[in-house]
């Protein structure tokens, strides 16, 4: 088989890829989320990849039902799922999603759960299976800040990290999964000395950037 011929399959098995995005609403007294702003201006292709967008609400167990809806609405190969995190100064790539519910804050369903299972019977912990150190180089090689992350807390983003994983692992769909937190806008920061913030621009070519290290790692990523 000629090296053109390889390129060729390659390529016809990239095109079949589809990737969620998902993206949580503001909350906690914040008008805006970054992570939805970031959701709405993204292209609805990259490198001629189908991108589904999903606003999902602050809600524990309501985000959760309505990525599944999309799964089984969508069948995607990826889902990435986006969400804010006030206080942090860079991009970052969580590592593993835990079993806990303990929120300090309200949902935007009035839930403040303390030390509840997220699934009753399930795994402590689930590792993310997307190519998150080579997502985080992808973005330091473009002078964005990114890391890994080794806490998703224990708010709605760890739920979602922790219960999609969980589906996909359930009911083995091969779908892979992961979350990304983003740093506060400029504008959320104005009556918050000190806190960090990152311009929307660079993190949506940040966002764009892991999304294309998913397509060209393709199905050579195994967790």
């Amino acid at each position: 088989m000629t090296r053109d011929l390889v390129g060729y399959i390659l390529r016809l098995e990239v095109a079949s890829m589809k990737i969620l995005i998902t993206a949580f609403e503001p909350f906690h007294n914040e008008t805006i989320n970054p992570a939805l702003e970031i959701l709405k201006v993204l292209p609805d292709q990259i490198l001629n990849q189908k991108i589904i967008k999903l606003e999902i609400p602050t809600v524990r167990y309501s985000s959760v039902e309505k990525i599944i809806h999309i799964i089984e609405k969508h069948h995607p190969d990826v889902i990435v799922s986006l969400g804010q995190a006030g206080g942090r100064a860079d991009i970052t790539f969580e590592r593993i999603g835990i079993n806990i519910d303990d929120y300090g804050i309200e949902d935007n369903a009035h839930n403040m759960p303390v030390d509840e299972k997220i699934v009753t019977d399930g795994p402590d912990a689930y590792f993310v299976n997307l190519p998150i150190k080579e997502m985080v180089h992808a973005l330091r090689e473009a002078g964005i800040a990114a890391s890994v992350s080794n806490s998703a807390g224990t708010f709605v983003c760890n739920h979602v990290t922790y219960a999609i994983r969980h589906y996909n692992e359930v009911h083995q769909t091969g779908i892979r999964s992961g979350f990304i937190h983003v740093p506060y806008l400029e504008q959320q920061v104005r009556d918050k000395p000190m806190m960090p913030a990152m311009a929307l621009d660079t993190m949506v070519h940040g966002i764009e950037l892991a999304i294309e290290t998913i397509i060209k790692k393709g199905n050579d990523y195994v967790s």
